[in-house]
Protein backbone atom coordinates (compact mmCIF):
# COMPACT_ATOMS: atom_id res chain seq x y z
CA UNK A 1 0.00 0.00 0.00
CA UNK A 2 1.35 3.42 -1.02
CA UNK A 3 0.44 6.82 0.32
CA UNK A 4 0.17 10.12 -1.55
CA UNK A 5 -0.15 13.56 0.01
CA UNK A 6 -3.60 15.10 -0.36
CA UNK A 7 -2.16 18.19 -2.05
CA UNK A 8 -0.22 16.15 -4.61
CA UNK A 9 -3.22 14.00 -5.41
CA UNK A 10 -5.49 17.04 -5.68
CA UNK A 11 -3.16 18.69 -8.19
CA UNK A 12 -2.87 15.46 -10.18
CA UNK A 13 -6.65 15.09 -10.25
CA UNK A 14 -7.13 18.64 -11.54
CA UNK A 15 -4.59 18.08 -14.33
CA UNK A 16 -6.05 14.67 -15.26
CA UNK A 17 -9.59 16.10 -15.47
CA UNK A 18 -8.39 18.84 -17.81
CA UNK A 19 -6.66 16.23 -19.98
CA UNK A 20 -9.85 14.17 -20.07
CA UNK A 21 -11.91 17.12 -21.31
CA UNK A 22 -9.29 17.97 -23.93
CA UNK A 23 -9.38 14.37 -25.20
CA UNK A 24 -13.19 14.08 -25.23
CA UNK A 25 -13.18 11.64 -22.30
CA UNK A 26 -15.59 11.84 -19.40
CA UNK A 27 -13.71 13.61 -16.57
CA UNK A 28 -15.62 11.42 -14.11
CA UNK A 29 -13.26 8.64 -15.22
CA UNK A 30 -10.55 10.30 -13.13
CA UNK A 31 -12.63 10.03 -9.98
CA UNK A 32 -13.64 6.49 -10.93
CA UNK A 33 -9.97 5.50 -11.12
CA UNK A 34 -9.20 7.20 -7.80
CA UNK A 35 -12.20 5.64 -6.09
CA UNK A 36 -11.04 2.20 -7.23
CA UNK A 37 -7.40 2.67 -6.22
CA UNK A 38 -7.56 4.80 -3.05
CA UNK A 39 -9.57 4.93 0.16
CA UNK A 40 -11.35 8.12 -0.93
CA UNK A 41 -15.14 8.27 -1.10
CA UNK A 42 -17.11 9.69 -4.00
CA UNK A 43 -18.16 12.62 -1.82
CA UNK A 44 -14.58 13.43 -0.78
CA UNK A 45 -13.47 13.39 -4.41
CA UNK A 46 -16.36 15.52 -5.61
CA UNK A 47 -15.94 18.10 -2.87
CA UNK A 48 -12.12 18.06 -2.96
CA UNK A 49 -12.08 17.40 0.78
CA UNK A 50 -9.02 15.16 0.54
CA UNK A 51 -6.62 17.96 -0.46
CA UNK A 52 -6.03 18.79 3.19
CA UNK A 53 -5.20 15.21 4.17
CA UNK A 54 -1.54 14.59 5.00
CA UNK A 55 -1.56 11.16 3.36
CA UNK A 56 -4.10 9.31 1.20
CA UNK A 57 -3.81 5.53 1.16
CA UNK A 58 -3.55 4.11 -2.35
CA UNK A 59 -2.72 0.77 -3.92
CA UNK A 60 -0.94 2.70 -6.68
CA UNK A 61 1.86 5.24 -6.39
CA UNK A 62 1.40 8.59 -8.10
CA UNK A 63 3.72 7.62 -11.01
CA UNK A 64 1.71 4.38 -11.40
CA UNK A 65 -1.54 6.34 -11.44
CA UNK A 66 -0.10 8.64 -14.08
CA UNK A 67 1.00 5.66 -16.16
CA UNK A 68 -2.48 4.17 -16.01
CA UNK A 69 -4.08 7.48 -16.88
CA UNK A 70 -1.86 7.91 -19.92
CA UNK A 71 -3.08 4.53 -21.20
CA UNK A 72 -6.62 5.84 -20.80
CA UNK A 73 -5.78 8.92 -22.84
CA UNK A 74 -3.51 7.46 -25.52
CA UNK A 75 -4.96 3.96 -26.03
CA UNK A 76 -8.57 4.72 -25.04
CA UNK A 77 -8.16 1.84 -22.60
CA UNK A 78 -11.31 1.52 -20.45
CA UNK A 79 -10.87 2.85 -16.93
CA UNK A 80 -12.49 -0.30 -15.54
CA UNK A 81 -9.73 -2.42 -17.06
CA UNK A 82 -7.09 -0.01 -15.80
CA UNK A 83 -8.19 -0.57 -12.21
CA UNK A 84 -9.40 -4.14 -12.89
CA UNK A 85 -12.56 -3.13 -11.07
CA UNK A 86 -16.19 -2.31 -11.82
CA UNK A 87 -18.99 -1.48 -9.40
CA UNK A 88 -22.17 -3.39 -10.29
CA UNK A 89 -25.25 -3.58 -8.09
CA UNK A 90 -23.81 -4.00 -4.59
CA UNK A 91 -20.69 -5.74 -5.87
CA UNK A 92 -17.14 -4.67 -6.62
CA UNK A 93 -16.10 -7.01 -9.44
CA UNK A 94 -12.75 -7.78 -10.99
CA UNK A 95 -12.68 -7.21 -14.75
CA UNK A 96 -9.95 -7.66 -17.35
CA UNK A 97 -9.97 -7.54 -21.18
CA UNK A 98 -10.98 -11.23 -21.02
CA UNK A 99 -14.52 -10.21 -20.00
CA UNK A 100 -17.12 -7.69 -21.08
CA UNK A 101 -17.45 -4.77 -18.67
CA UNK A 102 -20.84 -5.13 -16.91
CA UNK A 103 -23.02 -2.11 -17.68
CA UNK A 104 -25.34 -0.33 -15.24
CA UNK A 105 -28.38 -1.08 -17.43
CA UNK A 106 -27.74 -4.81 -17.12
CA UNK A 107 -28.31 -4.52 -13.36
CA UNK A 108 -32.05 -4.39 -14.08
CA UNK A 109 -32.04 -7.94 -15.43
CA UNK A 110 -31.72 -9.21 -11.85
CA UNK A 111 -34.76 -7.18 -10.76
CA UNK A 112 -36.76 -8.57 -13.68
CA UNK A 113 -35.64 -12.11 -12.79
CA UNK A 114 -36.79 -11.57 -9.20
CA UNK A 115 -40.22 -10.38 -10.34
CA UNK A 116 -40.54 -13.22 -12.84
CA UNK A 117 -39.62 -15.69 -10.12
CA UNK A 118 -42.38 -14.35 -7.87
CA UNK A 119 -44.86 -14.68 -10.74
CA UNK A 120 -43.79 -18.20 -11.70
CA UNK A 121 -45.83 -21.31 -11.01
CA UNK A 122 -43.04 -23.50 -9.63
CA UNK A 123 -42.29 -24.04 -5.96
CA UNK A 124 -39.34 -22.24 -4.40
CA UNK A 125 -38.92 -25.05 -1.91
CA UNK A 126 -37.87 -27.47 -4.63
CA UNK A 127 -34.23 -27.83 -5.63
CA UNK A 128 -34.17 -25.59 -8.67
CA UNK A 129 -31.47 -24.57 -11.09
CA UNK A 130 -30.90 -21.14 -12.61
CA UNK A 131 -28.37 -20.61 -15.37
CA UNK A 132 -26.40 -17.58 -16.55
CA UNK A 133 -25.52 -18.20 -20.19
CA UNK A 134 -22.29 -16.42 -21.18
CA UNK A 135 -21.39 -15.36 -17.66
CA UNK A 136 -18.26 -13.31 -18.45
CA UNK A 137 -17.25 -11.61 -15.19
CA UNK A 138 -19.95 -13.59 -13.40
CA UNK A 139 -22.06 -10.49 -12.72
CA UNK A 140 -25.47 -12.00 -13.55
CA UNK A 141 -24.72 -15.31 -11.82
CA UNK A 142 -23.60 -13.41 -8.71
CA UNK A 143 -26.72 -11.25 -8.83
CA UNK A 144 -28.89 -14.37 -9.03
CA UNK A 145 -27.01 -16.10 -6.20
CA UNK A 146 -27.40 -12.99 -4.08
CA UNK A 147 -31.14 -12.80 -4.84
CA UNK A 148 -32.21 -16.43 -4.60
CA UNK A 149 -31.06 -18.26 -1.45
CA UNK A 150 -32.30 -21.73 -2.42
CA UNK A 151 -31.68 -22.52 -6.10
CA UNK A 152 -28.30 -23.59 -7.44
CA UNK A 153 -26.85 -21.08 -9.90
CA UNK A 154 -24.89 -22.26 -12.94
CA UNK A 155 -22.46 -19.93 -14.72
CA UNK A 156 -21.57 -20.94 -18.29
CA UNK A 157 -18.94 -19.51 -20.61
CA UNK A 158 -16.96 -20.65 -23.64
CA UNK A 159 -13.91 -18.67 -22.47
CA UNK A 160 -11.74 -20.31 -19.82
CA UNK A 161 -10.20 -16.90 -19.06
CA UNK A 162 -13.65 -15.45 -18.40
CA UNK A 163 -14.59 -18.37 -16.14
CA UNK A 164 -11.43 -17.82 -14.12
CA UNK A 165 -12.41 -14.17 -13.52
CA UNK A 166 -15.98 -15.18 -12.64
CA UNK A 167 -14.71 -17.74 -10.13
CA UNK A 168 -12.37 -15.18 -8.55
CA UNK A 169 -15.30 -12.78 -8.16
CA UNK A 170 -17.49 -15.47 -6.61
CA UNK A 171 -14.76 -16.35 -4.10
CA UNK A 172 -14.14 -12.70 -3.22
CA UNK A 173 -17.86 -12.16 -2.59
CA UNK A 174 -18.30 -15.38 -0.59
CA UNK A 175 -20.77 -16.75 -3.13
CA UNK A 176 -18.62 -19.52 -4.63
CA UNK A 177 -20.53 -22.23 -2.76
CA UNK A 178 -23.74 -21.12 -4.49
CA UNK A 179 -22.47 -21.21 -8.07
CA UNK A 180 -21.36 -24.07 -10.33
CA UNK A 181 -19.08 -23.05 -13.19
CA UNK A 182 -19.22 -24.75 -16.60
CA UNK A 183 -16.85 -24.46 -19.55
CA UNK A 184 -19.28 -24.90 -22.43
CA UNK A 185 -20.38 -23.48 -25.76
CA UNK A 186 -23.90 -22.59 -24.60
CA UNK A 187 -25.72 -25.86 -23.74
CA UNK A 188 -23.27 -28.22 -25.46
CA UNK A 189 -21.92 -29.93 -22.32
CA UNK A 190 -25.07 -29.48 -20.23
CA UNK A 191 -27.34 -32.19 -21.62
CA UNK A 192 -27.84 -33.63 -18.12
CA UNK A 193 -29.84 -30.49 -17.24
CA UNK A 194 -32.53 -31.03 -19.86
CA UNK A 195 -35.92 -30.36 -18.28
CA UNK A 196 -34.36 -29.15 -15.00
CA UNK A 197 -33.71 -25.41 -15.47
CA UNK A 198 -36.24 -23.05 -13.91
CA UNK A 199 -34.60 -19.86 -15.14
CA UNK A 200 -32.21 -19.00 -17.96
CA UNK A 201 -30.78 -15.48 -17.91
CA UNK A 202 -28.34 -14.19 -20.51
CA UNK A 203 -26.63 -11.09 -21.84
CA UNK A 204 -25.50 -12.69 -25.11
CA UNK A 205 -23.60 -11.14 -28.03
CA UNK A 206 -26.20 -9.07 -29.91
CA UNK A 207 -24.35 -6.45 -31.97
CA UNK A 208 -24.35 -6.97 -35.76
CA UNK A 209 -20.89 -7.82 -37.05
CA UNK A 210 -20.57 -4.70 -39.23
CA UNK A 211 -21.44 -2.50 -36.24
CA UNK A 212 -18.79 -3.87 -33.87
CA UNK A 213 -15.91 -1.93 -35.43
CA UNK A 214 -18.02 1.26 -35.38
CA UNK A 215 -18.40 1.18 -31.60
CA UNK A 216 -16.47 3.65 -29.49
CA UNK A 217 -12.77 2.71 -29.40
CA UNK A 218 -12.92 1.74 -25.72
CA UNK A 219 -15.27 -1.07 -26.77
CA UNK A 220 -14.16 -2.01 -30.28
CA UNK A 221 -10.44 -2.02 -29.48
CA UNK A 222 -10.43 -3.53 -26.00
CA UNK A 223 -13.53 -5.52 -25.09
CA UNK A 224 -13.78 -9.17 -26.24
CA UNK A 225 -15.50 -9.41 -29.63
CA UNK A 226 -16.65 -12.91 -28.69
CA UNK A 227 -18.99 -11.26 -26.19
CA UNK A 228 -20.13 -8.54 -28.62
CA UNK A 229 -20.52 -9.96 -32.13
CA UNK A 230 -23.97 -11.45 -32.68
CA UNK A 231 -23.57 -12.23 -36.38
CA UNK A 232 -24.95 -10.52 -39.47
CA UNK A 233 -28.16 -9.28 -37.84
CA UNK A 234 -26.96 -9.49 -34.24
CA UNK A 235 -29.43 -12.26 -33.47
CA UNK A 236 -27.42 -15.45 -34.10
CA UNK A 237 -26.98 -16.33 -30.42
CA UNK A 238 -30.41 -15.08 -29.35
CA UNK A 239 -31.96 -17.17 -32.12
CA UNK A 240 -30.08 -20.20 -30.83
CA UNK A 241 -31.22 -19.59 -27.24
CA UNK A 242 -34.84 -19.24 -28.40
CA UNK A 243 -34.68 -22.57 -30.21
CA UNK A 244 -32.66 -24.58 -27.70
CA UNK A 245 -33.88 -23.41 -24.28
CA UNK A 246 -37.24 -25.29 -24.27
CA UNK A 247 -35.31 -28.58 -24.05
CA UNK A 248 -33.80 -27.42 -20.75
CA UNK A 249 -36.48 -25.27 -19.11
CA UNK A 250 -39.14 -26.79 -16.90
CA UNK A 251 -42.79 -25.97 -17.61
CA UNK A 252 -43.23 -22.36 -16.51
CA UNK A 253 -39.46 -21.87 -16.65
CA UNK A 254 -38.14 -18.37 -17.26
CA UNK A 255 -36.33 -17.21 -20.43
CA UNK A 256 -34.79 -13.77 -19.90
CA UNK A 257 -32.34 -12.07 -22.27
CA UNK A 258 -30.81 -8.63 -22.78
CA UNK A 259 -31.10 -7.23 -26.30
CA UNK A 260 -29.91 -4.30 -28.42
CA UNK A 261 -32.01 -1.25 -29.20
CA UNK A 262 -34.33 -2.02 -32.10
CA UNK A 263 -34.34 -5.81 -31.64
CA UNK A 264 -37.38 -6.22 -29.38
CA UNK A 265 -39.98 -6.89 -32.07
CA UNK A 266 -37.73 -9.39 -33.85
CA UNK A 267 -36.99 -11.30 -30.65
CA UNK A 268 -40.67 -11.38 -29.66
CA UNK A 269 -41.46 -12.70 -33.15
CA UNK A 270 -38.79 -15.42 -32.79
CA UNK A 271 -40.30 -16.52 -29.48
CA UNK A 272 -43.83 -16.54 -30.86
CA UNK A 273 -42.86 -18.51 -33.95
CA UNK A 274 -40.94 -21.07 -31.89
CA UNK A 275 -44.26 -21.93 -30.30
CA UNK A 276 -43.16 -23.08 -26.83
CA UNK A 277 -43.30 -19.79 -24.93
CA UNK A 278 -46.08 -17.72 -23.41
CA UNK A 279 -46.56 -14.38 -21.63
CA UNK A 280 -43.78 -12.72 -23.65
CA UNK A 281 -42.89 -9.29 -22.28
CA UNK A 282 -40.48 -6.49 -23.16
CA UNK A 283 -38.89 -4.30 -20.48
CA UNK A 284 -37.08 -0.95 -20.90
CA UNK A 285 -33.81 0.09 -19.33
CA UNK A 286 -33.41 3.26 -17.25
CA UNK A 287 -33.26 5.33 -20.46
CA UNK A 288 -36.59 3.97 -21.66
CA UNK A 289 -34.98 1.80 -24.37
CA UNK A 290 -36.43 -1.69 -24.88
CA UNK A 291 -33.60 -3.73 -23.39
CA UNK A 292 -34.90 -7.06 -22.01
CA UNK A 293 -37.25 -9.78 -23.25
CA UNK A 294 -38.91 -12.17 -20.82
CA UNK A 295 -40.89 -15.30 -21.68
CA UNK A 296 -42.07 -18.44 -19.90
CA UNK A 297 -41.77 -22.03 -21.17
CA UNK A 298 -45.18 -23.52 -21.89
Amino acid sequence: MDSISGQELYRWRQKARQQAIANDIDPHDVDWLLQATTNLSRLSLRMGLFQNEIQVNSNKSLPELEQLWQRRLQERFPVQYLAETVFWRRFQLKVTPAVLIPRPETELIIDIAQKANRNSNFSLEQNRHWIDMGTGSGAIALGLADSFPLPTIHAVDFSLEALKIAQENAIALNLADRICFHHSNWWNTLTSFQGKICGMVSNPPYIPTVEVEKLQPEVSLHEPHLALDGGADGLDDIRYLVESAPQYLISGGIWLVEIMIGQANMVVDLLNRQGEYYDIQVFPDLSGIDRFVLAYRS
